[in-house]
């Protein structure tokens, strides 16, 4: 029988507590005080991924229908132009004005996977609503539930995306939701495209409607558990709520990124408007085509480019890309402004996909990393959204008060040069604010 001395027992178990260490099950570190120490990047199942995948896609089928769609339903109802004008200026107001309100609800929800499930459940009541129910009355109650509905959606998609993998995996998991988006945005528009010419327009939102119940389903296959929050607050640094949104909209960062997206949208949206416009003057009998064709360009290039947007996000930084997709901007102002060729005017649509890959991936990236630690993830989420929201409503007018006043060439011009004053304005003052990956794995 041998027995061990006190220092032989000591070095025995130092050996072994080395050895199960180097395998990756001995014990770690003690964080020093104070600190907060991050949890390890979850590793999520298959079926999690593949379910935010096919929810991804469905919601955006669904969404398919609120675009375009509407103005001809409203028209076949027999509406006015004022009446369908004030229908979407109601949408459009509540979108506005619900961002940083449904960013604070998927916030303060234990359950982002409840607070997406919940918010498409409404997306969808309000598609039939719109079919079963087209009185005035109950179109502009719809239309406020939709679009209040989609504030708590997409931060709430973004936010079970990055709490599925940790941020050191976001880009990739941002650029795959990116991608089925663009992908469901396509077959949606075509699958309804179709339905309301075979059948009636009613038809095409009990379709859209109908599309909650695949999506709810996806999203089942993604366990509550799994799902981390996105950014707890510091250990030991815990404010009042009122703090730390003072402390959240004082950040000289997120204001940055604020105006950089006003300028993109005030300069972004009156493009394809105007491009319409375009194409219905030179070329009258295919206008419907080419307009259609201008739509599906760029979501196959989101389609195809988003995830490696995403990949390229972890290794070279958020701020190159987003130059990219910046620069890409003034670039497909300028071509519109001295293309002639309506098949050309098409084309050029491949920047408005490298812009919409970058952006669909970088916003929620650098939102996420200026709000690490802070529990405001999706409030801010929402701020940023409706800056985006406000220079969107902001660019038709501009565009239309240029293109009235000065012609196309002109409006083009000014709105790329709008562009190139945001691309400035990342280069000047944005930083880069990607995390060091071997920190984000804990």
């Amino acid at each position: 029988m041998i027995v061990h001395r006190p220092l032989e027992r000591r070095t025995i178990a130092t050996r072994e507590s080395v050895r199960l260490e180097s395998r990756g099950r001995g014990p770690r570190p003690a964080p020093r005080r104070g600190a907060s120490p991050e949890a390890p990047a979850p590793v999520p199942s298959k079926a999690s991924g593949r379910g935010l995948d096919a929810f991804t896609f469905f919601i955006a089928n669904l969404q398919t229908g609120f675009g375009p769609f509407l103005a001809v339903y409203f028209t076949q109802q027999k509406w006015t132009q004022a009446d369908i004008g004030l229908a979407l200026t109601v949408g459009g107001l509540v979108s506005l004005l619900g961002q940083v309100p449904g960013g604070a609800f998927v916030d303060a929800s234990r359950s982002k996977r409840f607070a997406a499930g919940f918010s498409a459940f409404w997306v969808g009541a309000s598609a039939v609503m719109l079919a079963a129910f087209p009185s005035y009355l109950v179109v502009l109650l719809a239309m406020a539930i939709h679009s209040a509905a989609s504030c708590v959606l997409t931060p709430a998609i973004a936010a079970i995306g990055i709490g599925l993998v940790g941020r050191a995996r976001a880009g990739a998991r941002l650029g795959r939701n990116a991608s089925f988006s663009a992908i469901g945005n396509a077959l949606g528009a075509a699958s309804m495209g179709a339905i309301g010419y075979y059948l009636t327009n009613d038809a095409v939102f009990y379709f859209a409607g109908a599309l909650v119940v695949p999506a709810l389903f996806a999203l089942s296959f993604i366990p509550a558990k799994a799902v981390a929050e996105v950014s707890q607050p510091a250990s030991g640094a815990a404010e009042a709520e009122g703090g730390s949104m003072k402390t959240l909209l004082t950040d000289k960062r997120l204001l940055a990124f604020g105006a950089c997206m006003v300028l993109f949208f005030l300069a972004n949206a009156a493009m394809m408007p105007l491009v319409g416009s375009v194409l219905t003057l030179r070329a009258s009998e295919t206008a419907t085509a080419l307009v259609a064709a201008c739509i599906m360009v760029p979501q196959a290039v989101l389609a195809f480019t988003a995830p490696l947007a995403g990949r390229l996000a972890q290794s070279w930084g958020r701020k190159p890309l987003l130059l990219i997709g910046f620069v890409a901007l003034p670039i497909r102002g300028l071509l519109f402004a001295y293309v002639d060729s309506p098949y050309w005017l098409v084309a050029v649509q491949v920047f408005d996909g490298i812009s919409a890959s970058v952006l669909g991936v970088m916003v929620p990236l650098i939102v996420s990393d200026l709000t690490r630690k802070t529990g405001r993830f999706n409030l801010a989420y929402g701020a940023v959204g409706t800056a985006m929201g406000l220079g969107a409503a902001l660019s038709t007018s501009l565009g239309g008060y240029m293109a009235d006043s000065l012609g196309s060439h002109a409006a083009f011009l000014g709105l790329a040069i709008v562009g190139a004053l945001g691309t400035v304005l990342v280069a000047l003052l944005m930083p880069e604010t990607r995390q060091n990956e071997a920190a984000e794995e804990g």
